[in-house]
């Protein structure tokens, strides 16, 4: 069962994540107080769509920088095309310069 508050506090990180950064599910569940939860944050990012306001969905990615979530935008490669709109180098459906991208919610905010 969906935890709305959980997917709210989800929502308002992705929603800081600032343009050419990326982050990690992991790294969002550990900055809601709720390490070890990545995969509902990416169940959270899976239902994004659906969310009153646009999100920045495409800047949240798994660890090792891999676009596991691109199944769920409107066509294939858009995910890709709007990370290398802010200077992702993709190949293979990762970003090679995920470290310098990376933004970690719980250094930054």
């Amino acid at each position: 069962m969906e935890d709305p508050s959980f997917f709210e506090k989800v929502y308002a990180v992705v929603r800081l994540i600032p343009f050419g950064r990326v982050t990690s599910y992991g790294a969002i569940a550990g900055y809601t107080g709720s390490r070890g939860s990545a995969r509902m944050v990416g169940w959270a990012m899976n239902a994004s769509h659906q969310y009153r306001e646009p999100l920045p969905a495409h800047r949240v990615v798994n660890r090792n920088g891999m676009l596991t979530g691109k199944h769920h935008f409107g066509t294939p490669g858009l995910m890709q095309q709007l990370l290398e709109q802010e200077g992702a180098i993709v190949e293979d459906d990762r970003i090679l310069n995920f470290k310098e991208m990376f933004w970690d919610p719980s250094r930054m905010l």
